[in-house]
């Protein structure tokens, strides 16, 4: 161990305190690497992780002035952390405004929500609705098309006031604080939004001091950090802050109250309407550069074909339902494979049971005529998988 320290000062002589990649550069160069071993496995070597010390009033031996002797002259070249390898921007130099989307189409409560974006007036808005109908969606356009940066935050049962509001990170042995989303959203007089918030759990109670527009006080850094106009906070869910009763939204919380009444009010996003879905629709067609009379036609049947799944659902026919977020998936999927339209859907519905997968195929054969629809296999008529396959 006494010739890796020997060989540590002829590189460094100069330091006293070394970080580990700086050690290992050492015992590379000079082949010493069951040195390095003793050296870092000794505990009166260490100040901190990290970190290391070596003292001054080292006197070099001869057997390391030789070893000196037959190493190159070449600059030690001490290896880095991948964090450091990494380039990154500094957040405030990150533009956080979302791009528009060409394919988007404005419904349900969209302007009332651009208004209140685009005010910049603290007003925290709680929207509710079914899985896949756009809620989140909308606030990145809404903040697109207002200008406005957008910092999102997705929750989950774990996350907590470190995950929000900041705390000490380990980087490269140095304990350095990072700002959490929240923090960073109130700086910026950005949108905060949070995802999923019925996700959460009591830890999100954090929150309450920033959903009343006031300053909050981080104790860890002896901080207050006041809100920036502009700055306000939207939330997503599935629920109204209950759980699920019917086991549809798996781990779902019962929000706090105190929470949930700081939030000035709740917008119930329902799915779109049987034309602006078709527009949607239409919309990734243009973009695609496929709008021919056979798939308008097959988008209008995929509208017809959802809206009477939900109907059905809503009368507790059926315990599926298609979202306009699977819509679109099977019309992408639709576009990919060369335009076998059972196909698309017996994909896109594939996670649902065998029983509601043959329902859903029935049903769609019944409102388009031009298909038919082997329920038992799942094949259609029209082009079988290895057909599409020898033909790519």
């Amino acid at each position: 161990m006494k010739s890796f320290i020997e060989a540590v000062k002829i590189e460094f002589p100069d330091k006293q305190v070394f970080t580990r990649p700086e050690l290992s550069a050492v015992a590379e160069k000079y082949s010493l690497r069951k040195s390095f071993t003793e050296f870092m496995t000794n505990d009166s070597n260490k100040i901190r992780r990290g970190l290391y010390k070596i003292e001054s009033n080292v006197e070099l031996s001869e057997s390391i002035v030789n070893l000196v002797k037959f190493k190159p002259a070449e600059k030690i070249r001490i290896p880095q952390s991948p964090i450091l390898e990494k380039k990154t921007e500094n957040i405030e130099s990150i533009n956080l405004i979302p791009e528009k989307d060409p394919e988007f189409v404005p419904f349900g409560d969209f302007k009332l929500l651009k208004k209140v974006v685009s005010s910049k007036t603290f007003f925290p808005i709680y929207i509710s609705g079914e899985s896949g109908n756009g809620k989140t969606k909308m606030v990145y356009e809404v903040c697109a098309q207002s200008k406005r940066e957008l910092i999102r935050a997705n929750i989950t049962e774990s996350t907590d006031e470190d995950d929000l509001i900041g705390g000490y990170r380990l980087i490269n042995g140095e304990t350095i604080w990072q700002d959490g989303p929240a923090v960073e959203a109130m700086n910026r007089g950005a949108i905060l939004l949070l995802d999923e918030i019925n996700l959460a759990s009591p830890k999100i109670m954090c929150l309450q001091p920033i959903l009343e527009g006031n300053p909050i006080y981080i104790k860890k850094t002896n901080v207050l950090v006041h809100p920036v106009q502009g700055f306000n906070i939207i939330a997503t869910a599935n629920t109204k802050g209950k759980s699920s009763d019917d086991g549809r939204y798996i781990g779902s919380n019962t929000l706090n109250e105190a929470l949930l009444d700081r939030f000035a009010i709740n917008i119930e996003h329902e799915y779109p309407s049987k034309d602006i879905e078709i527009k949607i629709l239409t919309n990734i067609l243009d973009t695609h550069s496929s709008k021919t009379d056979n798939n308008i036609e097959y988008v209008e049947k995929l509208v017809e074909w959802a809206k009477t799944i939900r109907d059905t659902f809503d009368a507790g026919g059926v315990e599926e339902i298609i979202t306009t977020r699977r819509l679109i998936h099977i019309l992408r999927f639709f576009l990919i494979i060369g335009g076998n339209r059972v196909r698309a859907i017996r994909y896109g519905i594939s996670r649902f049971d065998q029983i509601t997968k043959k329902s859903f195929l029935s049903l769609y054969q019944k409102l388009d005529v031009s298909v038919e629809v082997d329920t038992e296999n799942f094949k259609s008529s029209e082009i079988v998988w290895e057909e599409i396959e020898g033909a790519q």
